[in-house]
């Protein structure tokens, strides 16, 4: 069963690899996003939470977005497997996110209950990637703030997940098909 959660920072290339892997496997992508917005539009209780918060310009609270996720979980198309990019995005939500698998069961107490893609890709090669979108907020010096935040939000996500050994990182420094490949072979040998 794969179940992995893809982290990377902006550009490094997560969502198209997330989408890609999850055809390969037929999982399900989950972005938590499209779970935000999804809510939002059928007014789920959760998204009528969500949207008070969005509405004053706050962010959405962890706990909120957890149960968003763990519902999303719960659909059928996710019983046999799932992968979830944007989430969790802070140690307090991974570890939230860690209970939901301890509170399961034995078996799921393991490392192996999930594991953790971490595409890395220098910093020069994010920044020209970014700014080839040509987006008017896609300006080099934002971009480079954008990375310097996604790191110091990111590191102690990291470490969380190596001491729990669920780290696989992969070098997304190469054309999407290379990637592609290398995720692979890693979730075949996990799986």
């Amino acid at each position: 069963m794969v179940k992995l959660v893809f982290l990377g920072p902006p550009g490094a290339g997560k969502g198209t690899q997330a989408s890609l892997i999850a055809d390969i496997y037929k999982v399900p992508h989950i972005s938590t996003g499209d779970i935000l917005r999804s809510n939002v539009a059928e007014k789920s209780p959760l998204g009528i939470k969500a949207k008070d918060y969005m509405d004053k310009g706050d962010l959405v609270p962890d706990q909120l977005i957890l149960d968003m996720v763990k519902e999303r979980l719960e659909n059928p198309n996710a019983q046999n497997g799932w992968i979830l990019d944007g989430f969790p995005r802070t140690v307090t939500q991974a570890e939230e996110f860690f209970k939901k698998y301890e509170s399961e069961g034995e078996e799921a107490k393991s490392s192996s209950s999930f594991h953790v893609i971490n595409l890395q890709v220098p910093d020069d090669v994010l920044v020209a990637r970014l700014l080839s979108r040509k987006r008017e907020d896609d300006q080099e010096e934002t971009i480079r703030n954008r990375l310097q935040v996604y790191y110091q939000q990111t590191q102690p996500l990291i470490e969380f997940y190596q001491a729990r050994e669920q780290l696989i990182i992969i070098d997304g420094n190469n054309p999407i098909e290379t990637v592609t490949n290398a995720i692979k072979q890693e979730v075949d040998k996990i799986t």
